[in-house]
């Protein structure tokens, strides 16, 4: 069972900067494939970006692609989202998923464990 802890979120002008961290602990944080995604209220969950366990492979939804960057430590058990350029659409609850998949997906079906989530708020 792995367990995912995320922070970094809060409130932010747009325009500026935050940076996510998701802590895994619990199984081989190696194994897994780390995703972000959002839940906008009122909204579905939506990807947000994707990485290997080499990180050699990232993806990125088109609505964040040149702003956020997603990276991975794993001698920390740790995922980031560095996230640029906030926009007040960029708004959301951010979850942290891993994937025991060995390819970058971005359906959450396909993800196996998540996190409670870190509010980010941009405002206009």
């Amino acid at each position: 069972q792995v367990q995912l802890v995320e922070s970094g979120g809060g409130l932010v002008q747009a325009g500026g900067s935050l940076r996510l961290s998701c802590a895994a602990s619990g199984g081989t944080f190696s194994n897994y494939v780390m995703g972000w995604f959002r839940q906008a209220p009122g909204k579905e969950r939506e990807f947000v970006a994707t990485i290997t366990w080499t990180g050699s492979t990232r993806s990125y939804a088109d609505s964040v692609k040149g702003r956020f960057t997603i990276s991975r430590d794993n001698a920390k058990n740790t995922v980031y989202l560095q996230m640029n350029s906030l926009k007040p659409e960029d708004t959301a609850v951010y979850y942290c998923a891993a994937d025991s998949g060995r390819i970058v997906r971005n359906n959450p079906k396909w993800y196996d464990y998540w996190g409670q989530g870190t509010q980010v708020t941009v405002s206009s």
